[in-house]
């Protein structure tokens, strides 16, 4: 029981306050995930708009997702999302620890996208997974309009054509 009044004062409530604000992101609608961040090996569904990485997206995007999840499913694949929209912030982070993993900006652009040029910060872009649902998105994606835009990411996919249209070739990686 956290006690607020004399004996507490200021630091009584602080202490309220974390508490509060620690419980409140305990519930599946909190962002308890700040700037769409989803843990590595995990997967969101895309009719999941509670959470921020899919709330955020663009709704052309999201809708495109939402209807091939549903005809994968009749196909027996469950298609989730491991990255959807991100913040300027939680894509600088990224960005930083790609840096420190590949040894040189340049290396870690091949990868991940600057904040200013990512479409995961737009919310056009979205990462699926499992790897049977990212095969399946690789198949079946142009019926949709999701395209694949990296050859180096196969569960990169991005609203690049009309649905039935032809996807562009898909380039060597994020830096070009």
């Amino acid at each position: 029981m956290i006690r607020v009044g004399r004996v507490w004062g200021a630091w009584g409530a602080v202490v309220g306050v974390l508490v509060a604000v620690t419980l409140a992101g305990c519930g599946a609608e909190a962002e308890a995930t700040p700037g769409g961040y989803i843990p590595d090996g995990e997967r969101v569904s895309p009719f999941d708009t509670t959470h921020p990485a899919i709330r955020k997206l663009d709704p052309a995007l999201l809708d495109a997702v939402k209807t091939a999840a549903t005809d994968a499913r009749a196909d027996g694949v469950d298609i989730g999302v491991t990255s959807g929209w991100r913040s300027k912030a939680y894509q600088q982070q990224l960005l930083d620890e790609a840096v420190a993993e590949y040894g040189s900006d340049t290396e870690a652009r091949r990868f991940v996208s600057t904040p200013e040029e990512s479409e995961h910060v737009t919310g056009h872009a979205v990462d699926i997974g499992p790897t049977d649902a990212a095969d399946w998105l690789i198949q079946h994606g142009a019926d949709y309009g999701l395209c694949q835009p990296y050859a180096n990411e196969m569960w990169h996919f991005e609203l690049l054509t009309s649905p039935g249209g032809a996807c562009p070739p898909a380039r060597p990686d994020a830096a070009g």
